[in-house]
């Protein structure tokens, strides 16, 4: 609803829409999110540590590839965490990792929560992918994952900001390309797509993409044996004994 909600208002043609400030509340909100999961048992304190490390490795990459012409390296890594830890550890990961590198390179504005939501997103996807495709098929999936994700970021993000661009005019391109308030949901959604194909889809979308593709197929197998490494030294679960006897705890 944050992100799709000028698109179901009846107002006039001639009115302007202008986001309600309720959506100021949202980061609060997706950070409560972030630490119910951490507090319910979700996650312990290795792989809160794993989480830690994993988002400082995040704002670096953010750091070196932000976005330039697509290029992003940021979300190959979120695909493949979230493979080896799960829906909710991809979800936390893709809300950190975008928060300590907006926090590094000064990118704190309006957009950030709906970054860091659209992330958490790709995250969250990525941990509920088929878990029993291994090898060459399972990098196949992540970079065909990778691809889908690319787009619908781009998609996603476009549409946080478009309803609010005026007189939006595209080189090449007759007529204007912005919000209609007053519009019907078809005619706004078609002036959408319009505008995410002719803005983003064949340029940054596409670049996304293509690092995603070639990063997961490079760096994917030696990235997955090193998480899965650091997943099962993270995971540990205790017997309780009698209260004379030694707790016996395997890794």
């Amino acid at each position: 609803m944050m992100l799709c909600w000028p698109l179901l208002l009846e107002v006039p043609a001639d009115a302007r829409v202008d986001p309600p400030f309720l959506f100021l509340a949202l980061l609060p909100v997706v950070v409560a999110v972030v630490l119910a999961e951490l507090t319910e048992g979700g996650l312990d304190a290795r792989v809160l540590a794993v989480l830690g490390v994993l988002s400082a490795v995040q704002a670096v990459l953010r750091a070196v590839s932000a976005g330039t012409a697509g290029v992003e390296l940021v979300f190959f890594l979120l695909v493949l965490a979230g493979r080896v830890f799960g829906p909710g550890f991809g979800f936390v990961l893709g809300c950190t990792s975008l928060f300590t590198s907006a926090l590094m390179t000064a990118g704190v504005g309006p957009w950030l929560p709906f970054q860091m939501m659209c992330s958490a997103w790709i995250g969250m996807g990525a941990g509920l992918l088929p878990r029993r495709v291994r090898g060459k098929a399972e990098i196949a999936m992540l970079a065909a994952y990778g691809v889908v994700a690319a787009y619908l970021f781009g998609a996603l993000m476009n549409l946080s900001s478009w309803p609010f661009l005026l007189g939006v005019q595209v080189p090449g391109h007759e007529g204007s390309l912005a919000f209609v308030p007053g519009a019907s949901l078809v005619d706004n959604l078609t002036t959408f797509l319009t505008y995410t194909l002719v803005t983003s889809t064949g340029s940054f979308d596409t670049v996304r993409a293509i690092t995603n593709v070639v990063a997961i197929v490079l760096l994917g197998p030696a990235v997955l044996t090193t998480l899965r490494r650091a997943a099962r030294r993270a995971t540990v679960v205790g017997v309780v004994r009698g209260p004379a006897e030694e707790p016996s705890v395997r890794a």
